[in-house]
């Protein structure tokens, strides 16, 4: 079985004995928050119980934080789980994916034999997303996935353009699944997120614990809808403890957590324009993404070896050769602390030069 996504750490440890520095998961570079991890130990006493199959207490406490009722959220065993939960409720015929995008999107769409077509960015836009997306979305399409800000390329579809694709989906019967697990990594993101548009067309809103709080070990995420028939039938579509009473206690001190959030956001406002400038000053192509993560190019000669030789010499990116729409030319990197940053840049020097 062959691992397509990043943050193999396991991987690179059972070949190397021993950690990466990690680049090709964009999580927080803090690490765990420690209310957090508190909270994880703290719920070790109740681990001989069930998790509430529900998720009350951590609904509720969701509710206040993005501003919606209790009944419009589902929580499930990572933003992955719901994905697949969506697919399988309601077994589309055709989808719309874009392409770069997310790998799961496809991976719970093709268990149904769902046909994926996919609407290819131009390279020539930054990758991305214009109103030929929109454009593409017809009465055939069953189902829409838009990732905001795009993973990998970081780029962000204007809030005008979600709502055209979203109206475009509604018109057409199509429910659109708007992916905003990176949104709130943005100092700007209330002003950008999509919930007011809930309740006014077919709109599925994915987040994640994961990335923010670092807590991909966790495995917690949320789905916001105004349909609440289409909630249940997303927790009707898989194992009814998804979430642990671990995950769950996480959640809810994670959500206190708002000094962490800031100190993440500050680093990120400050590490991604000078791990950009690092990657220019090398001759890298660089996009000008606003996520956690850069996308940028390596036009080398094989250029698919500069992944392995930055592994041998302790360093991982994420390769994005198996993206449609992209190379082996193309990698990414998240945006860490400014040391790591640094380590990254000396070690790239160290193979291109």
């Amino acid at each position: 079985m062959q691992f397509v996504h990043g943050g193999d750490w396991a991987g690179y440890r059972a070949e190397f004995g021993r950690d990466p520095l990690d680049f090709s998961a964009n999580v927080s570079p803090l690490g765990l928050p420690e209310g957090v991890a508190k909270a994880i130990t703290a719920a070790l006493a109740t681990a001989d119980r069930y998790p509430d199959p529900f998720c009350r207490a951590l609904r509720e406490k969701l509710a206040a934080h993005e501003g919606v009722p209790a009944e419009q959220l589902l929580c499930g065993n990572g933003a992955a789980d719901l994905i697949f939960r969506l697919v399988w409720a309601k077994r589309p015929r055709k989808a719309l994916v874009t392409a770069p995008t997310f790998a799961e999107y496809a991976a719970a769409l093709e268990t149904v034999g769902c046909t994926v077509e996919r609407c290819f960015l131009r390279e020539a836009d930054d990758f991305a997303v214009t109103e030929a997306f929109c454009g593409a979305i017809d009465d055939s399409v069953d189902m829409v996935f838009l990732c905001q800000p795009n993973n990998p390329t970081g780029q962000l579809t204007p809030p005008a353009l979600v709502a055209r694709i979203l109206e475009k989906c509604t018109a057409c019967g199509a429910l659109l699944l708007l992916d905003e697990c990176f949104l709130d990594f943005l100092p700007d993101h209330a002003s950008l997120t999509a919930k007011p548009l809930l309740g006014s067309g077919n709109l599925l809103i994915l987040k994640a614990f994961t990335k923010l709080y670092g807590m991909a070990g966790v495995r917690l995420g949320y789905a916001l809808s105004a349909d609440p028939a289409l909630l249940d039938a997303m927790g009707a579509a898989g194992q009814p403890w998804g979430v642990s009473s671990l995950a769950q206690a996480a959640g809810l001190a994670a959500l206190d957590e708002t000094a962490y959030v800031d100190r993440v956001r500050a680093l990120l406002a400050e590490q991604r324009p000078r791990l950009t400038a690092g990657l220019r000053a090398l001759g890298l192509r660089v996009l000008e993404g606003r996520a956690n993560y850069l996308l940028f190019q390596w036009q080398g000669q094989g250029p698919e070896t500069l992944g392995e030789a930055l592994r041998q010499k302790g360093v991982v990116l994420r390769s994005c050769a198996n993206y449609p729409g992209l190379d082996a030319s193309w990698y990414r990197t998240a945006v860490r602390t400014g040391p790591e940053n640094e380590r990254l840049l000396k070690t790239l020097a160290e193979v291109i030069r």
